[in-house]
């Protein structure tokens, strides 16, 4: 499995840096039309979006380095080489949401309201991104064989980018993949209902994608780890338990009261 999508000699472009590229104007493309139909300008989705990818890039990169110093310490100048991997979505999640909130109460913006028109199209976007682990062949899960591959279906190409040195590894990234799409389209319908409350997508996503990891985490042979246990498994119980009080607190409002689609129920953002 080639990593490089084009050798120029001088410079190196990889499939890695062009999935995550190729997902982040995704997210903003789809962000800006959602966020429009409300009235709110894309550009200052672009703006809030473009400072949160660049926090999210660094957080996710340093969330990384945090839990691998030893390797990193050795030779620090590897650090700066993302384009070969490394870095943790949860950091990058991390890092964006901090910078988003700073935004939004800088110009006095509804964090939940905002939030919602981000976390489907991330959805579609972290799909898209987990690509690029299986061309870094990265981000894989236990060894396994060729024929339990076959009996799931999956395609030659992928059991062939997950057999590295002569074995075969789970392409968790494929099942991650599948997995925020099928939730990216089920979403979509759900932000359409007529009696959907504000706050409700970022519960899911927060709810959805918590199982998703802490499921996915149990295969993962290249975990970060503290104290014996998997970190992305307690970052995804806390996104779990924070989705789950979200939506027992959206339960008790009024059938009417702040739903998402409410033509009213806008930002009031004047920017």
């Amino acid at each position: 499995m080639n990593p490089v999508l084009l050798d120029l000699d001088f410079i190196q472009i990889r499939w890695y840096s062009v999935l995550i590229l190729i997902a982040c104007f995704i997210v903003l493309f789809l962000s800006q039309n959602e966020a429009q139909r409300f009235g709110v300008q894309r550009e200052f989705i672009f703006n809030i979006l473009f400072w949160a990818l660049i926090m999210g890039v660094i957080g996710a990169r340093l969330y990384y380095v945090l839990f691998n110093l030893e390797t990193y310490s050795k030779n620090p100048i590897e650090i700066l080489k993302v384009w070969n991997g490394g870095l943790a979505i949860h950091g990058g999640l991390i890092f964006a949401l901090l910078t988003i909130v700073f935004y939004c109460k800088k110009y006095k913006v509804r964090i939940v309201r905002l939030l919602d028109f981000l976390v489907v199209p991330l959805l579609l976007g972290q799909a898209i991104g987990r690509w690029g682990n299986f061309f870094n062949q990265e981000a894989h899960g236990v060894v396994t064989s060729v024929n339990h591959l076959k009996t799931l279906m999956i395609p030659d190409f992928i059991i062939e980018g997950m057999t590295i040195d002569g074995v075969v590894y789970t392409p968790t990234f494929l099942y991650e993949s599948i997995v925020c799409l099928i939730a990216f389209i089920v979403l979509l319908f759900i932000r359409r209902g007529k009696y959907t409350k504000v706050g409700t997508m970022t519960a899911s996503y927060l709810m959805i994608y918590g199982i998703l990891r802490f499921f996915i985490e149990t295969s993962r042979t290249d975990a970060l780890m503290i104290g014996g246990f998997r970190v992305a498994q307690i970052v995804s119980v806390i996104m779990v338990i924070f989705g789950l009080g979200m939506i027992m607190l959206i339960s008790k409002k009024g059938k009417f009261e702040d739903r998402y689609n409410d033509p009213e129920n806008s930002l009031n953002i004047r920017y």
